[in-house]
């Protein structure tokens, strides 16, 4: 009996020192929220969707950016073309794929203008998407063919006014960036243009073979003809003029209110995981601090403008509430 009580007496010492160990252990320690997950990510190479034909800005400029991300992930970035719709058919096409990080897209105002255009499914407008990091703002430029009979803007102004519904303006097509740079211009100039849906190389050939009267697009796609001879920039649509065409004016400096930016980043599907985003946008916003891309983007007439991608996503929220606002006032929005 009384070494039953003993083992008794013991096991409950025993028992309660195991209570009492199991209170004041330290739980497990975890990683700040804050603080990136540990991941193998990238594994195999990355698909990067541009939205616009090959050989134009968007093309050109996100290649660029990809190579200098892919040096830092240590695996390819492949880019690829996918037109249409103003963009919706490449955004559409990422967002049919695995949020992974393996398929990206370099996204851009025109997020915004396709959407309101009603060219993408209502529940798949910028905030479909996650911002990996915003990279640049560029401008638009309304251009003719350098023997045009219209010198300067006002000219062509009083022909337009002249001449409703005849004069033909290239632009990327409905629900594109610069197709609402052109309806904002014909909004701004008072007239009515008869708008042509050409990507920009296309917009490039049908100024100089004769096919349209003007074009409206990146003033990257005018530098190589109007540094030629071959075309005449009336205008910037942007808030300054830039370096490579330093005596064109903006369109606010000859009186006309329109000072539209194209933004361009890199975004994902919204699921997409914290640590993928995290390894992304360091990578891209590398690419976009270097040296090497900075001295393109002088060239190309590039404002380099990085931030983060939750920057960027709050960037989107309020440049779609402007984009809306304007495509409502020129009859454009739909939803």
């Amino acid at each position: 009996m009384k070494t039953s009580k003993i083992m008794v007496i013991v096991l409950t010492v025993l028992l309660a020192i195991t209570m009492l160990a199991g209170c004041s252990s330290t739980p497990a320690e975890k990683p700040p929220a804050d603080q990136p997950v540990e991941t193998t990510f990238p594994e195999k190479s990355i698909d990067l969707t541009i939205l616009f034909g090959a050989g134009g800005a968007a093309d050109v400029i996100g290649r660029k950016l990809a190579d200098g991300a892919a040096e830092k992930l240590g695996k390819p970035i492949v880019a690829n073309v996918r037109t249409g719709g103003g963009g919706a058919v490449g955004y559409q096409y990422v967002l049919g794929q695995d949020p992974d990080g393996y398929n990206i897209v370099w996204n851009s105002t025109s997020i915004c203008v396709t959407y309101h255009q009603g060219n993408m499914p209502a529940d798949q407008d910028f905030s479909a998407f996650r911002g990996v990091a915003k990279i640049s703002e560029e401008a638009s430029a309304i251009a003719v063919k350098a023997d045009a009979p219209w010198k300067n803007l006002e000219e062509f102004v009083a022909y337009a006014k002249a001449n409703p519904g005849k004069v033909t303006v290239a632009n990327s097509g409905v629900g594109s960036f610069n197709h609402l740079t052109a309806a904002a211009i014909e909004d701004a100039l008072g007239v009515q243009f008869k708008h042509i849906p050409l990507d920009s190389k296309e917009s490039v050939t049908a100024l100089l073979g004769g096919r349209v009267d003007a074009m409206v697009n990146m003033a990257f796609d005018a530098i190589p003809q109007v540094e030629a001879g071959e075309m005449r920039a009336l205008a910037i649509v942007g808030t300054q003029r830039i370096d490579a065409m330093p005596d064109v004016p903006t369109m606010k400096e000859q009186g006309y209110d329109v000072d539209l930016l194209m933004w361009r980043g890199i975004a994902v599907p919204k699921d997409t995981p914290d640590e993928v985003v995290l390894k992304l946008q360091d990578a891209f916003l590398e690419s976009a601090n270097s040296d090497e891309f900075k001295e393109f983007a002088k060239k190309y007439s590039l404002t380099v403008a990085p931030t983060t991608g939750a920057e960027f996503d709050a960037y989107m929220a309020e440049q779609d509430k402007m984009i809306a606002d304007l495509m409502e006032k020129i009859g454009l929005k739909k939803q």
